[in-house]
This record gives C-alpha cells, sequence and structure tokens, in this order.
C-alpha cells in the first residue's frame, strides 16, 4: 500500500510503528500491530483491557482485512470489496475490535458506529426518513444487528435494518465502482438466526455484502 507515514502512530508521546516503510510501501509486522491495539485499547475502553491470545487468529484475519493485504486476503478467502459481518457470542469483544481496528489504519476513511436498536429507535421517532439516512452513502458499522426491538410509526410495522440492508446492497452493487460503499455489522446471531429475523432475501444480500468472520461458539464473556 502505497503511503507517507501512517504506519508511525502516537500516543501519549509514544510512537508506535506497526510496520516497516519500503520502497514507499508499508510492510505491516501483526506482532507489532498487537502491542499497539493492547496500548490503544487500554486508552479507549480501560486498564481492564486485554487481547487475549485465543482471539489471535481472529485478529490476524481483521488486521489482513483493514490494511488490505491483497495477497493474505486471497488466502484467507477474504474479499477486500465487501464489508465485514462479525459473529459471536455475547462478549466475546466484537464491538471492541470494531472500534479499536479504526485505529490502525488512520489514513482510511473510518466508519460510524451505529447501535442497531439506535436505528429502530430513530425509526419510531421519525419515520422512513431513518432509512433514507442510513440507506445513503456513508460508511457504517451497525451494531448488535438482529437485537434491536421492531420499528413501528403512526401503526406502520418495518424491520428496519433489513430495510436498511437492502438499501445499502443496492449502494455496493452501484455500477460506478468509485460509489460503492462498504457496510459493517456484529451480531450474536448465526445464519439460521438472521435468516428467521430478516428473511431469505436479506440474508442472500448479506452473503454478497460481507465477509464473514466469526468467532468460536465457546468464546468467553470478557465483561465477567
Amino acid at each position: 500500500m502505497k503511503t507517507s507515514t501512517p504506519h508511525i502512530i502516537s500516543e501519549g508521546g509514544i510512537d508506535y510503528y506497526l510496520g516497516e516503510l519500503k520502497g514507499g510501501f508499508i510492510h505491516y509486522d501483526f506482532k507489532k500491530i498487537l502491542i499497539y491495539l493492547q496500548v490503544k485499547g487500554k486508552l479507549l475502553f480501560g486498564e481492564n483491557f486485554k487481547i487475549y491470545e485465543e482471539d489471535e487468529a481472529i485478529l490476524f484475519k481483521l488486521c489482513i482485512y483493514f490494511i488490505e493485504d491483497a495477497d493474505y486476503a486471497k488466502k484467507l478467502n477474504i474479499d477486500l470489496q465487501k464489508g465485514i459481518l462479525l459473529t459471536g457470542p455475547v462478549g466475546c469483544g466484537k464491538t471492541s475490535l470494531m472500534k479499536l481496528l479504526r485505529y490502525i489504519v488512520p489514513h482510511k476513511n473510518s466508519y460510524k458506529i451505529i447501535p442497531c436498536r439506535n436505528a429502530a429507535f430513530s425509526f419510531n421517532h421519525i419515520g422512513f426518513k431513518t432509512i433514507e439516512d442510513y440507506g445513503n452513502d456513508g460508511f457504517y458499522c451497525f451494531d448488535d444487528l438482529g437485537v434491536e426491538p421492531a420499528g413501528r410509526h403512526f401503526g406502520k410495522d418495518c424491520n428496519v435494518m433489513g430495510e436498511i440492508l437492502l438499501s445499502r446492497y443496492d449502494l455496493f452493487c452501484h455500477p460506478e465502482r468509485s460509489r460503492r460503499v462498504k457496510t459493517h455489522c456484529t451480531t450474536n446471531l448465526n445464519a439460521k438466526e438472521l435468516e428467521e429475523r430478516y428473511g431469505n432475501r436479506v440474508r442472500s444480500r448479506m452473503r454478497q455484502l460481507f465477509n464473514l468472520i466469526a468467532f468460536d461458539k465457546e468464546s468467553v464473556d470478557k465483561r465477567k
């Protein structure tokens, strides 16, 4: 990836090198990225934050995606044109990682974290404008997909996140590549549960929208 020096990130007056610059390209070092993520995680979430060894395989895939290492992405069957659907049990660290990983690529356009329940509450308050607002060309990570309340505005029911994802899919498939928009999501639900919640049509679109990266279903609740 051609760049200047975004691989050197300063926190508290200390420079953290995520890799080396060679020939105008960054050669990232995963171990150095982990050191930085540990530091930044403590700054964002408090001193109890910890990178768990059992999560490093997941972190490696996510880092490959975010730094856009095309060779490794191909080996890992990751499509860099798609977004991320990060799944796993409650408390395994999905939201924290999606908040954190934005910081290793400060030179890239960052996404906003939007709790899905906030989108549902917004619909209940202002109606279908919510679908328009989140179905636009903004860059979002929708957090906790599948546990948001049902949408209802003036007696009209709406599967809010289902409609938003359909709109996001249309943006993702825009004929002009420069206008295509990625979407990220986190969820506790598995594929069957997502289909039950949103229907086959949305589930089919999700397969095209996302790279599925999943924590082990036995991952511990790190909030305990």
